[in-house]
């Protein structure tokens, strides 16, 4: 049994190594890239997500305006409307499911450290949001706010500034 044990334990670390290994690999080919590097000035978005999301959409031209990326995302709310009454619901979780989820894994980042919020410029926003909704909403809200923001940069070939949240939102 301790054989066997001790086994895993090696196929575990070098599982391990060989994700060290392609994980720099990422990073590398994110620094080498321009749209990576401008991508990965926005908090919560690293060389993993920069590279994702230059991988599916390239420069951004596929869509008219962020809203448009972060419907194809699935992070804005299924509408169900009659008449003159707008219902907004759950988030529709259509589209590039892997994408999706890392920009929510990078929202969860930001909302880690609250001291930071101001420091991006997402404090009013996020204190304001913070105290009228569920952690998961708000971060859904985030990961929404950081889509757009990110495809605002891609498409404008831009590095990210504060007032650019701003700007999208």
């Amino acid at each position: 049994m301790i054989r066997i044990v001790e086994d895993l334990g090696g196929d575990w670390r070098r599982l391990d190594e060989r994700i060290d290994c392609v994980t720099e690999e990422i990073e590398q080919l994110a620094r080498g890239t321009e749209s990576c590097r401008q991508l990965m000035t926005v908090p919560g978005i690293g060389p993993i997500i920069a590279s994702a999301m230059v991988a599916a959409i390239g420069n951004g031209a596929s869509f008219a305006k962020g809203r448009d990326f972060a419907a194809w995302l699935g992070l804005v709310p299924k509408q169900m409307s009659t008449g003159d009454r707008t219902i907004l619901g759950r988030i529709s979780k259509r589209g590039n499911r892997y994408l999706r989820t890392l920009f929510m894994q990078g929202a969860r980042v930001i909302l880690l450290r609250p001291v930071n919020w101001a420091k991006h410029s997402f404090g009013p926003w996020l204190t304001a949001a913070a105290k009228r909704l569920h952690h998961n909403v708000l971060a859904t809200a985030l990961a929404n706010k950081l889509a757009r923001i990110a495809w605002t940069i891609l498409a404008q070939r831009r590095n990210y500034e504060a007032r650019l949240i701003a700007d999208v939102a």
